[in-house]
C-alpha cells in the first residue's frame, strides 16, 4: 500500500522537486490515516512495507468503491474510454462561481471535454487521466492513456517496462541450476563502461534468469540505459558493500586460521552451498582444495567474481511482468499544486502516466495516492485554500 518512509529520492523519472512537493502534499501519514478511516488498517513488515492487515488486496478495492459510493459518484465499468477530444469553451461551473464569491482566485479558462466511447460519449469540463502506463496490460493499463495525453499536446517521454524480471542468456549464466535460490547481494549497474549506481537486497535465481528486489530495481536501469542508445551491463557482488581487498582480506585471514578448510566449505560460509558450487564450477576451482594449497592466483580470481560476477542480461521478460511503467507524460507539463495539465487546461493527469516511477516496496502506490489526492483537491475547489 506504501512505505514507512517515501521521499524523492525513491523515484525516478520527473525533476525530483515536483516529487517532493507532490508527496508533501499527501505523504505516508495522511495515506495510513485516509484507509483507517475506510476501515483498512495497515501493519509495517520487512524494509518499511506497509500492507492491510487483513493481507487481502480485495478489503483494499472493497474500501475504495463502498467511498466512492458514498461520496455520490457515479462509477460506470464496462465503459471502454478510446479517446478525449476538447470540444468548446462553457461558462464556469457553479463551483467555480462560489470559489470566486469566495475570495479564491478567477479560474483558468478552459473548454469542455468529450470522451468518447463505443456506445455512447459523455461530456466534461475537467477530465483526469488515470490509466496507468503500460504493465500488466490485462488489467486495462495498455497504454492508450499516453496516446490520449498525446493527442490533448502533451510529451510523452519514451516508455520501458520496470520493475520487471531479467533475462540472463542461457549459455552463460548459472541461473537454471539455481532456480529458487534467494539471497542478498549489490548489483552495480555500468553505463558507458561507468558505474551509474549500485542497488542492494534480495536476488532471486529463476529458470530464466533472475528476479527478487534488486533485480528488479536495476531493471529499470538496464532497460533506460537502451532506450537511451547507452552501453549498459550489470554485475552482482556476492558480498555487498564490500571490495576486492575487503573481501580477499578475510580470505587471507580465513586460511591462516582454518588452513585444513576447503574452498567450498568457506564458500558456503556467507552463500547457499548450490551457489557456492555453481561459482567454483563455472570459475573451474576445484572446491575441495584445503585453503593452505589454494593457489594465490586462483584466489584473487574468485574473490574478483564474488564482487564483480557478470550478469548477462539479453532482455527483460516484458510489459506483461513489469510492475510498473517508466516514462509517461513530461512531469514539468503539469502544476504540481494541482496535477493540471499546462498544456490543456481541465486536463489532469495522476499517478503511472506521468514520467516517474519509484522501487520496489510501496512507493509506486504512494506515487498514486499523493498524486490523486493533489488532484482531487484542486477539482473539488480547495487547492486555493491548501
Amino acid at each position: 500500500m506504501t512505505n514507512t518512509v517515501v521521499t524523492e529520492r525513491d523515484f525516478w523519472g520527473g525533476p525530483a522537486p515536483i516529487v517532493r512537493r507532490i508527496l508533501r502534499a499527501f505523504p505516508v501519514d495522511d495515506t495510513i490515516a485516509f484507509f483507517r478511516e475506510l476501515g483498512v488498517a495497515l501493519h509495517e513488515e520487512a524494509d518499511g512495507k506497509l500492507f492491510p492487515d487483513s493481507n487481502r488486496a480485495r478489503d483494499v478495492l472493497d474500501a475504495l468503491i463502498r467511498e466512492t459510493a458514498a461520496s455520490g459518484a457515479a462509477l460506470l465499468t464496462s465503459h471502454r474510454v478510446t479517446d478525449v477530444e476538447r470540444t468548446g469553451d462553457p461558462p464556469p461551473p457553479a463551483r467555480d462561481i462560489r470559489e470566486r464569491r469566495r475570495g479564491s482566485p478567477e479560474p483558468r479558462e478552459g473548454g469542455t471535454f468529450r470522451i468518447v466511447m463505443p456506445h455512447g460519449d459523455l461530456h466534461a469540463r475537467a477530465v483526469v487521466l488515470a490509466t496507468g502506463g503500460q504493465s500488466l496490460p490485462k488489467t486495462g493499463s495498455d497504454g492508450g492513456g499516453f496516446a490520449i495525453a498525446q493527442r490533448l499536446g502533451h510529451t510523452l517521454v519514451p516508455t520501458t517496462p520496470a520493475l520487471v524480471p531479467l533475462l540472463l542468456d542461457a549459455d552463460d549464466a548459472v541461473h537454471q541450476p539455481l532456480s529458487g535460490v534467494s539471497h542478498d547481494v549489490e548489483i552495480a549497474v555500468w553505463i558507458d563502461g561507468r558505474v551509474a549506481t549500485r542497488l542492494t537486497g534480495a536476488i532471486l535465481w529463476t529458470h530464466f534468469g533472475v528476479s527478487g528486489p534488486v533485480a528488479l530495481n536495476a531493471s529499470r536501469h538496464w532497460m533506460r540505459a537502451h532506450v537511451d542508445r547507452r552501453s549498459a551491463r550489470l554485475t552482482m557482488n556476492f558480498h555487498p558493500g564490500q571490495s576486492f581487498d575487503d573481501v580477499d582480506a578475510r580470505w587471507n585471514d580465513r586460511a591462516r586460521e582454518h588452513p585444513r578448510a576447503t574452498v567450498q566449505t568457506s564458500l558456503a560460509q556467507t552463500l547457499p552451498a548450490s551457489v557456492a558450487a555453481a561459482i567454483a564450477g563455472r570459475l573451474g576451482i576445484d572446491g575441495g582444495v584445503p585453503l593452505a594449497h589454494f593457489p594465490r592466483e586462483d584466489r584473487r580470481r574468485l574473490v574478483r567474481a564474488l564482487v564483480e560476477w557478470p550478469l548477462p542480461v539479453t532482455g527483460t521478460r516484458g510489459y506483461n511482468y513489469a510492475e510498473v511503467t517508466a516514462g509517461g507524460i513530461a512531469l514539468d507539463e503539469i502544476d504540481p499544486s494541482t496535477m493540471e495539465s499546462r498544456v490543456c487546461p481541465g486536463l489532469y493527469l495522476v499517478g503511472e502516466i506521468l514520467d516517474v516511477d519509484g522501487r520496489i516496496g510501496g512507493f509506486n502506490f504512494q506515487w498514486a495516492w499523493s498524486t490523486a489526492f493533489v488532484a482531487g483537491r484542486a477539482l473539488g475547489g480547495g487547492a486555493a485554500r491548501a
